[in-house]
């Protein structure tokens, strides 16, 4: 199943895609939505972000090329940091670079969304919890990053995480390939079998911090090829079983 909100009009949804239409949903999929209403053309909505996540837990350095480019080493436990919720934009809306950073990149990656609460659990209970996938750019001021050696003002703006264009439920994360193009250029392709910790592994630790309720989404980790986005430029991530998330910069 293929999970999304849309807007119609002046209306905002959340709603399942069926091959080129999409149906409404009576609520959050993740909380029982069911379909109503008769199916509309994807060519007359406007996907929004698939979800309106409470928080978002990122993983630094969770692929050992991408720390290795970045002069770091993988932890020995997963590290974490946290975009606000403010941050998310959905496909087609614009990543807007900030004026007080020279040097805004992108970093592609599998999302997860949880669909029920998920506290001090085991990877079993972890995996029954996700209700699906979706991509994710991890949009970072680099050269605030390596200023403040902390991660909350260069990854937190507003616009900073793209997300979707739709959460899918069927599929095995265990060996995707995670892509990411800048003006149609390959930037970056990797496979999350070369995670350092993998997603079940990742949401069992974070859930032994903090509570993950439902709707909060996981950011999985970029790989390596991370680099400068700017004005002008479009940024594709894509994983194949879940589509292209596609974004202007401006």
């Amino acid at each position: 199943m293929r999970t999304c909100r849309f807007r119609h009009g002046v209306d905002e949804r959340w709603g399942v895609v069926e091959g080129d239409r999409v149906r409404a949903l009576s609520a959050e999929p993740w909380a029982g939505g069911l379909p109503e209403g008769r199916p509309l053309p994807l060519a007359e909505v406007v996907l929004l972000a698939p979800v309106r996540p409470g928080k978002v837990v990122c993983v630094g350095r969770n692929y050992l090329a991408h720390a290795k480019e970045l002069g770091n080493e993988v932890p020995r436990e997963p590290l974490l940091f946290l975009k606000p919720s403010t941050a998310v934009v959905g496909p087609q809306e614009a990543i807007v670079c900030p004026p007080q950073s020279k040097d805004v990149q992108h970093e592609a990656e599998l999302g997860v969304v949880l669909g029920r609460a998920l506290t001090r659990a085991t990877a079993a209970e972890a995996k029954a919890a996700v209700f699906g996938w979706t991509c994710l750019n991890d949009v970072t001021a680099r050269d605030i990053q390596r200023e403040e050696k902390q991660f909350t003002r260069a990854k937190g703006f507003d616009t900073f995480c793209p997300v979707g264009p739709v959460v899918e439920t069927n599929l095995d994360p265990v060996d995707l390939t995670v892509i990411c193009r800048v003006g149609g250029v390959e930037r970056q392709r990797g496979y999350t079998r070369d995670m350092a910790f993998d997603p079940y592994a990742l949401l069992a630790y974070i859930s032994h911090v903090m509570t993950l309720l439902p709707g909060d989404v996981v950011a999985t980790g970029t790989p390596e090829g991370v680099g400068r986005i700017q004005r002008g430029d479009w940024v594709e991530v894509e994983i194949p079983g879940i589509g292209i998330l596609r974004n202007p910069v401006t």
